[in-house]
């Protein structure tokens, strides 16, 4: 039996305050000791003193003390000891009839549990096995999946099939490596790992290499079937501006007809000059490696890595395509060189499209700068060595129909252009000096001789194709044409000047080059073959009918030099009623006039011989010849014979120019002759014998009206007004009226007064003798002498 409760702690009081300093301690010992204090310090200081039996002392007296104050406790709380030990032995027994209990259910307990115990400990282990079998059986699935990403892996690789590789390896890292149980086969996983990666990497860096070697192939291709589809392009544009001027010539003939010809459609169709379902129109290229390397490199962390690396090597590539070979010439080589540049920016262009960020537009324009930088410096070098004007229409055209190919992908061309028409006066200077070569060529090898064409087809080369023609009727063959074979060689080789001008000027950034191209033209015609045509009627023409057939070669190059403008106008897309309203003068009047002037010439020459015979007339004869002189026979025969022959190949306003000058020549040979000094004097009759011939002259004139107007027949009766004016005032009863200033004007405005005087003088009148037959007659003529006499001194009063 426990007691209820503690004693409580009671503090020692000293019994007096004058004990001596062991009392003290002692005290103060106790009350440590009482109150539950470290006795430590006191243990110390009795030792540091010497003095460990004083303390052993106080601690045995404080136990003495101790038991007599226990003793007292216990007297104090006998009876209730008593009645504890009393129920402690009662409790004993219960106690040990519990406890025989207790061991009697303990053996009853023991021999149940024991099987139950055993049965017990062999499912722990049942169960931990079953614990170590199912996750044996989970590393063992583990395992199984991990071998199968492994096998998929192995495959993917085996199969090229990188990026699922990639996959397969990431699944392995991302899900099993931290869950392998196997030590060894998680080194071995995160060895592999990165050389599966870098074997991947090397991989596909060694097919992007092969993609950027094959790709310079196939940029070359590409770019030749992009500049050729392009080429096709304007090819078709140029058969619809063909047929739209067939249509504007038909329509000069038919509204009808040009309604049908503007309406006719292409026989092949209509072929989109583009280009592909993606806008590049060559879709013969395949991106596939480099979409993959990129893809692969993406999914390998690698993406910026790779941007740089694709855009060093692909600016690496684009230098070398920059490279002009000095073994081979520039014109063999450039549609190569311009193709290869062509067909990589095609590649560009559909790599910034398609590519997923792969290269920036910005990059893609910094590629295109350079490249147009080194085009043109390339074409600034190559242009200023070209000496052949064909040569570098070639180039130039190549270099357009580049332009016109980059520019549907959005590339700016006008620095390109730029150049191109910064040699545009190089490259007409240079036509110029080759169409004068070919034309020098052509003329020197004129015989002067009229076309012959057997057939249509050299009607429709040689007249037809360069509307020269008169009529629209086609002739029966063999036709004789009126020019010789330098009119249709001339023609050619302008016509070709021209194509070639417009085919210089066309694609080149200028829209309007119809004023350029009428600049060279007109530079051609005038410079050269005015001047060629000039030389050679100075230096080849010797006979009339040479001289003729100049004449009517110029005839028919006037009508070609319209045609030369209207092909001109037509190439370049300009109205033709622009051009007939600004139809300018022609360009060859130096050779026209040249050509005339030597078949006048010619002409005057021979009417010259036959003028002599005017020599023979008889000046003081006693009647007029009512049949004219002899000279003017012979005059008129030839000319006659002259017109007969020219009027084959002559028009008409040109043998009226020609007539008109010959008719001049006479009139001022017969004044000529009349104050000349083979002949002294002259009377009426012989000066009536002269009107007649010109009457005889002016009746020539007259026949000729089925050839010319009657306005040009009466310029030619006017080309004999020197001479017809003087004999009309020579045989008119009041001469003195010359000296009227209206009636000079009216009548006589072509005599010189001095030539009158010089005429008048001459003049006898044979009255004398006849007037002495004939009194009455003779005396109506005398006034008329002396009027003519007072005119010749009024005459000279004025000079």
């Amino acid at each position: 039996m426990m007691l209820s409760s503690k004693p409580p702690r009671r503090k020692i009081v000293p019994a007096n305050g004058d004990e001596s300093a062991d009392k003290l301690d002692q005290l103060l010992l106790s009350s440590a000791i009482c109150n539950n204090e470290d006795i430590g310090p006191f243990i110390r200081k009795a030792f540091a003193s010497g003095k460990p039996e004083m303390l052993h002392h106080h601690l045995r007296h404080f136990a003495r003390s101790k038991e007599s104050e226990i003793e007292e406790v216990c007297k104090a709380h006998y009876q209730e000891f008593i009645l504890a030990v009393d129920d402690l032995r009662s409790l004993l027994s219960d106690v040990d009839s519990l406890k025989s209990s207790l061991s009697d259910s303990n053996s009853r307990l023991q021999s149940v549990a024991r099987p139950l115990l055993s049965s017990l400990d062999a499912f722990v282990e049942t169960r931990n096995v079953s614990k170590n079998v199912n996750l044996a059986i989970d590393s063992i699935r583990a395992c199984v999946k991990l071998m199968e990403v492994c096998t998929r892996a192995n495959r993917h690789l085996a199969d090229d099939n990188f990026y699922m590789a990639l996959k397969c390896v990431d699944t392995i890292e991302r899900e099993y490596l931290d869950k392998t149980a196997s030590s060894t086969l998680k080194r071995m996983l995160e060895k592999k790992i990165p050389d599966i990666r870098l074997y991947i990497e090397r991989k596909v860096n060694k097919e992007f290499g092969d993609w950027l070697v094959e790709i310079r192939v196939v940029s070359r291709n590409l770019g030749q079937l992009a500049i050729g589809q392009a080429s096709s392009a304007r090819q078709r544009e140029e058969d619809l501006r063909i047929k739209q001027r067939q249509a504007e010539e038909q329509s000069r003939l038919s509204v009808r007809d040009c309604i049908y010809a503007l309406e006719e459609e292409d026989e092949d169709g209509i072929i989109a000059g583009g280009i592909g379902e993606d806008g590049g129109g060559v879709a013969g290229f395949d991106l596939t490696s480099l979409y993959r390397a990129y893809h692969i490199h993406q999914t390998l962390g690698l993406e910026d890595r790779f941007k740089q690396y694709y855009f060093e090597n692909r600016k690496l590539q684009l230098t070398s395509d920059f490279q002009v070979s000095s073994m081979t010439p520039f014109l063999e080589s450039h549609q190569t060189f311009f193709a290869q540049i062509a067909g990589f920016f095609v590649v560009e262009d559909r790599v910034l499209r398609t590519g997923g960020g792969l290269i920036s537009k910005l990059e893609v324009e910094n590629l295109w700068e350079i490249a147009v930088s080194k085009m043109c410096s390339v074409l600034e070098d190559q242009f200023s060595r070209m000496q052949t004007a064909n040569h570098l229409l070639l180039i130039k055209d190549y270099v357009s129909l580049l332009g016109v190919t980059l520019r549907r992908y959005g590339y700016p061309i006008d620095a390109l252009l730029d150049v191109l028409s910064k040699h545009r006066d190089k490259y007409h200077e240079l036509l110029l000096s080759d169409c004068r070569k070919q034309i020098a060529e052509a003329v020197a090898a004129d015989k002067f001789e009229q076309m012959l064409m057997k057939k249509e087809y050299e009607y429709s080369m040689n007249v037809l194709s360069f509307q020269i023609q008169t009529t629209d009727i086609i002739p029966a063959f063999p036709y004789v044409a009126p020019f010789s074979t330098t009119v249709p060689d001339c023609c050619r080789i302008v016509r070709s000047f021209i194509e070639d001008s417009v085919s210089f000027m066309s694609y080149g950034g200028q829209l309007e080059f119809y004023e350029v191209v009428k600049k060279y033209l007109d530079r051609l015609l005038i410079e050269v073959l005015d001047e060629a045509l000039v030389k050679l009627i100075n230096t080849s023409i010797s006979g009339v009918s040479q001289a003729m057939q100049m004449a009517a070669n110029m005839a028919v190059l006037e009508r070609a030099c319209d045609f030369f403008f209207r092909h001109a106008a037509q190439l370049s897309g300009v109205p033709l009623r622009m051009v007939e309203r600004s139809r300018r003068q022609f360009p060859l009047r130096k050779a026209r006039d040249a050509a005339e002037e030597m078949l006048s010439g010619l002409l005057k020459a021979k009417v010259d011989g036959f003028m002599t015979l005017i020599e023979n007339v008889n000046w003081m004869g006693d009647e007029a010849p009512q049949s004219g002189n002899e000279y003017i026979n012979e005059v008129i025969i030839y000319l006659e014979i002259l017109v007969s022959t020219a009027q084959q190949i002559l028009p008409s306003q040109v043998l009226k120019r020609v007539l008109q000058e010959v008719f001049a020549h006479i009139s001022e040979k017969i004044v000529g002759t009349l104050i000349s000094d083979s002949v002294k004097r002259f009377n009426v009759n012989a000066i009536n014998g002269i009107e007649v011939d010109i009457r005889f002259l002016e009746s020539f004139a007259d026949n000729q009206a089925s050839l010319f107007s009657d306005g040009d027949v009466d310029v030619l009766k006017a080309s004999l007004a020197s001479s017809k004016q003087l004999i009309n005032l020579l045989l008119s009863n009041h001469p003195e009226n010359f000296l009227n200033p209206v009636i000079r004007e009216r009548s006589y405005n072509t005599l010189d007064h001095k030539k009158v005087v010089i005429v008048s003088e001459k003049l006898r009148d044979p009255s004398d003798r006849l007037f002495g037959t004939f009194g009455s007659r003779g005396a109506r003529q005398n006034p008329k002498r002396k009027s003519l006499d007072t005119l010749i001194k009024r005459l000279r009063d004025v000079s």
